[in-house]
């Protein structure tokens, strides 16, 4: 039986907007290039997702390869440079026009959805929910009047900073090892941020930001906030993972943590290595189940993001996963809420009061 499951981070409308072929075999999945197309997302199970518009470090004017740079730990990058929101709202807008058009080249198979409730309707009807996240917010621009237009577009789930330093805040570096307690938090504008997303009824998701950062929207979210891929640093001490102290807090505010699959952020060493057990995937989601229950543990794969293990492979793989997780102990109803329940039930928290 096919589980259907929302999951919390991908990186598809990146590689839309950057695919060398024509868009419309990008996302019918002609080539079958990449983790996710439309025919894969069909037969995958997949029921709806958090859809990233990413604006990728520049290096001579061309997207740098910070994948490759990061395969053999140990590393530690310099923090590319920031991004100014003319530099990056270009793209942002094409981004978030694709997603648009997903919906519009194939109405009755995909939608975007701004409320749980017209995701649970789309995912009744047949159709992927489709929702739209910004991963590092440079394109909102220190005015925040942008936040307002993207609002309107669709975006429902904001992370003020990706791995770099941007006029709201400060993310982790790209570094093995390393601790996510690095530099100051966030900035009076990224305050200010935090403040009208929760206004507006956008998610806060913490999955780049250093640790004060992190304390700083705990401190001030009047809402549960959210990492929608990220890992357990005591596992893997990538600083992109989560400390059981940050674990604690995003347990008491009624949050969730999405499981990256990722390698560079599930396997013990940091490596990019593909050849990933179970063992080493099952074992995070143990540790967030001890650490949050059941309630707040939910998949953020980073699909087009990053290379995750050969037994998932693409998003068909996940249907694996769950069979990994009956086979170790899991029972229906939990499977089914990390499939997709509970970040239904934690995005309705948000948008919907």
């Amino acid at each position: 039986m096919t589980i259907p499951f929302f999951d919390g981070h991908n990186d598809f409308l990146l590689r839309l907007m950057m695919s060398p072929e024509p868009r419309a075999d990008t996302w019918q999945g002609t080539g079958r290039t990449g983790h996710m197309d439309l025919i894969r997302m069909k037969e995958a199970g997949f029921a709806g997702g958090l859809f990233a518009i990413f604006v990728p470090p520049q290096g001579n004017g061309k997207p740098l390869d910070f994948k490759a740079m990061m395969a053999n730990p140990p590393y530690h990058m310099p923090a590319p440079p920031q991004m100014t929101h003319a530099e990056a709202q270009p793209d942002a807008l094409t981004m978030a026009g694709l997603l648009h058009w997903m919906a519009r080249s194939a109405s009755d198979d995909f939608q975007v959805c701004r409320t749980v409730t017209e995701m649970r309707d789309a995912m009744k009807n047949g159709r992927i929910a489709g929702v739209m996240h910004m991963e590092g917010a440079e394109a909102i621009g220190p005015d925040l009047d942008a936040l307002y237009l993207f609002h309107d577009l669709g975006l429902r789930s904001l992370g003020p900073v990706w791995s770099r330093d941007t006029v709201f805040g400060f993310g982790v570096p790209l570094a093995f090892p390393g601790s996510p307690d690095s530099g100051p938090g966030l900035t009076e504008r990224g305050k200010d941020l935090v403040r009208l997303s929760n206004e507006l009824g956008i998610l806060i998701d913490v999955s780049h930001l250093n640790e004060k950062g992190f304390d700083d929207v705990a401190a001030i979210s009047t809402a549960p906030f959210a990492a929608t891929h990220s890992n357990v640093h005591a596992l893997c001490d990538s600083p992109r993972n989560l400390t059981d102290r940050q674990l604690h807090i995003i347990r008491e505010r009624r949050g969730v943590v999405g499981v990256n699959f990722g390698t560079i952020f599930l396997n013990r060493n940091g490596s990019s290595d593909t050849d990933t057990g179970w063992d080493v995937v099952l074992r995070h989601f143990d540790y967030l189940i001890e650490e949050l229950g059941e309630d707040l543990v939910a998949l953020g794969s980073d699909f087009d993001g990053c290379a995750v293990p050969d037994l998932i492979g693409d998003v068909t793989g996940v249907q694996h996963l769950f069979h990994a997780m009956k086979e170790h102990g899991y029972g229906d109803d939990l499977i089914q809420k990390l499939a997709r329940d509970n970040w239904l039930d934690g995005l309705g928290r948000v948008l919907e009061g």
